[in-house]
């Protein structure tokens, strides 16, 4: 898919209540934050993104192997017509920005509606928070490319992908994705299938 263009969308307006229930149901005390899902530890995975733990492409072929890797993994999760795309905003305060996200974010991901905030640095003399807007976009295997694109170059980061019901959460970062199932044996034949993309380092990461 060529470079600007738009994920497909539908006309489905996400339940933000519902979702914000189903959270705590699947993910009791789960921080929403990305980045820090792989806090649990007996059902998270990280896959890298390029041979040799290489973290940024350089050339189309090394986009080519990156989203490659994303499409594999995903198409192996996803089993309904839809998923859930969440991207984020920043501020310095609780509420969202007024400008919302940023114009790459809303570029890719332009139906998405605002569902919930975090602090993520509370310092005695700075505050900082992630505010996130959920979208349901169709599941087509490229359909995300444009989002993981600007994942890859380090332009959006904080994505969540997940499907409909949470039953599995996707955080594609720059350099690689953090997965998180449902199950410890069900992460573990994750890792066994796809071994040639773990981490040489001890923990992982």
């Amino acid at each position: 898919m060529r470079r600007g263009v738009r994920c497909p969308t539908i006309d489905v307006v996400v339940d933000i209540a519902r979702l914000s229930q189903l959270w705590e149901q699947r993910w009791p005390g789960c921080s929403k934050v990305p980045y820090l899902l792989r806090g649990l530890t007996d059902r998270w995975v990280r896959f890298h993104t390029l041979p040799g733990s290489k973290r940024y492409p350089e050339t189309e072929a090394e986009y080519n192997i990156i989203l490659g890797r994303h499409h594999t993994v995903l198409t192996e999760l996803v089993t309904a017509p839809a998923v859930l795309v969440v991207t984020p905003a920043y501020s310095d305060q609780p509420t969202p920005p007024r400008q919302g996200r940023s114009a790459e974010a809303t570029a890719v991901q332009p139906g998405a509606t605002y569902w919930t905030s975090a602090c993520i640095d509370d310092e005695p003399d700075s505050t900082s928070w992630i505010h996130f807007y959920v979208s349901e976009t169709p599941w087509v295997a490229a359909g995300l490319d444009p989002l993981l694109r600007h994942v890859a170059d380090d332009i959006i980061a904080n994505v969540l992908i997940t499907d409909v019901d949470l039953q599995w959460l996707y955080h594609p970062y720059d350099g690689g994705m953090d997965v998180i199932l449902p199950t410890t044996a069900e992460r573990d034949s994750l890792r066994r299938r796809h071994s040639e993309w773990l981490s040489a380092h001890p923990t992982g990461l």
